[in-house]
């Protein structure tokens, strides 16, 4: 019986920890993320905000990549984030790609 409380235990425990870490995200004042991702990722946006205000954000230098949303309390969060952007490629095609 002991065995099946202290399994039933680290069972929830997991489900509980991967349940919070996946409904964690970044969010910031957005201008804090805007100053961040420009400041410590030298990304830039590549297209004003979206009509559910969504942006993405890429350093051409680096290739790394932000999408982020904006809510109306003035907060941002990130909602993607990669490596690998591809210089050159149709940046409407792959916009509308990642909202998909």
């Amino acid at each position: 019986m002991k065995l099946f409380i202290s399994t039933m235990t680290l069972v929830l425990g997991a489900t509980f920890a991967t349940t919070a870490m996946a409904d964690s995200n970044v969010c910031m004042p957005a201008g804090e993320m805007k100053a961040a991702l420009t400041d410590w990722y030298g990304e830039k946006p590549v297209a004003a905000p979206t009509e559910a205000k969504e942006q993405l954000w890429v350093s051409q230098e680096t290739g790394t990549w932000t999408m982020i949303k904006g809510f109306s309390d003035g907060n941002a969060c990130v909602i993607a984030q990669g490596d690998d952007w591809m210089t050159g490629a149709d940046q409407d095609q792959i916009l509308a790609q990642l909202q998909d």
